[in-house]
């Protein structure tokens, strides 16, 4: 069976990494791909918004599977195109995919399902949005509705910059993304990632995660898309997983199913774990990047078969194997991100910093080129450890960046900070 994977970030690389160890013998195809998942499948070159294009290749390759691994695609509704001529894909549909595409979408099935989340408004116009504001407690989050790149939140500290924000989104600082807002309260908590595996009816609960978005250390500057992740999360005990499967995940499935749109795919929870228990913050609805490296890193089973099963509603019938010890992945990043970067310097020390068996480095921005591997993104390399603790598996990651040439980049030194807190409180 051939499968292609479509994407090219660090999410993709660590799902190729898994494809290539699967038991189900076929070609891996990914498009686009990046320098090192060149080394792991045939990279093409696919317009991924002609749906026609897709389904030719896959016509045309005995593609049995296509796994889609970023969100746009998802909301642009290209599980549909494929379903429709008969391929299997790895995904939600477009209807069950406004899980992510729309705030809106999620925090009204959340309102009619009773699943825990902050308390909100949705509002289409500025006017009724400004009126609002002024009988508001602060800090409140201001959401574009739509998809924005991760950039469309803002969490503002009082009536001033909330009502700017608000201004922002409707003269058009997130495009469509910003036509319809949502006003929320501010939840106080740790936050945390849960994944579940779905297939419409049944969740297969993965490990959680916790990742880092700001920059620079100490939870610093700008946000990301990411700079590093570790798993498990502490702060997800049995109870609170069980919390999250009961009281949120399976009833989004259950109402989802009951809207027309039952769920099929990765259902990522952002949580926040509050005084009252977990809540939900948003959904997305593919792994996370790179949240999704540590999940691999520590995944023992094969991912193939759990993801045909997920399209044909039969996961019941699977389990997953996981690694008991923790993951932890540190994001590599050009000098200048999440600002303005250069492309094209080289990165070299690659395959020393790879040697220990318990390090894997997946691909973000990278391109091959003549042997040589260059930068060519925001997010570059997520350099991903195992160990028996958080802190070993981090001490692992930092070791094997200390070997990698690249002066172009950065990192954050602080990786998995809370949960080596928590360590050090329990020796």
């Amino acid at each position: 069976m051939a499968v292609l994977l479509i994407g090219s970030g660090g999410r993709e690389h660590a799902l190729a990494y898994a494809f290539s160890r699967s038991q189900i013998d076929g070609d891996i195809y990914c498009t686009p791909g990046n320098g090192g998942i060149a080394q792991l499948a045939t990279c093409i070159d696919l317009d991924v918004t002609d749906h026609r294009s897709v389904i030719d290749f896959c016509e045309n390759n005995e593609v049995g599977l296509v796994v889609v691994g970023p969100e746009l695609p998802l909301v642009d509704g290209l599980v549909d195109s494929l379903e429709a001529k008969g391929i299997k894909a790895f995904g939600p549909t477009k209807a069950a995919a406004q899980l992510e595409g729309s705030k809106a979408f999620t925090k009204q099935l959340c309102r009619k399902y009773e699943i825990p989340t902050a308390d909100y408004e949705v509002f289409e116009e500025v006017g009724a949005a400004q009126i609002y504001l002024n009988d508001c407690s602060y800090p409140i989050v201001i959401k574009a509705d739509g998809l924005a790149a991760g950039k469309g939140v803002v969490i503002a500290d009082d009536q001033a910059q909330a009502k700017q924000a608000v201004q922002d989104c409707f003269d058009g600082r997130f495009g469509e993304a910003g036509t319809s807002i949502v006003i929320e309260e501010c939840l106080v908590g740790e936050e945390a990632s849960f994944f579940a595996i779905c297939d419409g009816e049944y969740a297969m609960e993965l490990p959680t995660a916790q990742d880092h978005k700001c920059a620079y250390e100490g939870d610093t500057g700008p946000n990301t898309g990411g700079m590093g992740a570790y798993s498990p999360a502490p702060v997800m005990t049995s109870e609170m997983c069980q919390r999250t499967m009961d009281e949120i995940i399976m009833p989004t499935l259950k109402g989802m199913k009951a809207e027309g749109a039952p769920f099929k795919g990765v259902l990522f929870a952002g949580l926040m774990i509050t005084s009252k228990g977990p809540e939900l913050i948003e959904y997305n609805v593919r792994f996370g990047d790179p949240e999704c490296q540590v999940l691999i890193a520590r995944l023992r089973s094969d991912l193939l078969p759990v993801m045909r099963a997920s399209c044909d509603g039969k996961l019941d019938a699977l389990v997953n194997e996981f690694d008991d010890r923790p993951a932890v992945t540190v994001v590599m990043a050009s000098n200048g991100y999440p600002g303005a970067y250069e492309s094209g310097s080289e990165i070299k020390g690659l395959e020393e910093a790879a040697g220990d068996p318990d390090i894997m480095i997946f691909h973000a921005g990278t391109k091959n080129q003549d042997g040589r591997i260059l930068a060519s993104g925001g997010r570059v390399l997520n350099i991903t450890a195992l160990g028996e603790t958080v802190s070993q598996a981090r001490d692992k990651a930092y070791a094997a960046i200390e070997k990698i040439d690249w002066p172009q980049g950065f990192y954050r030194k602080d990786i998995g900070w809370r949960a080596i807190e928590r360590e050090k409180e329990t020796m």
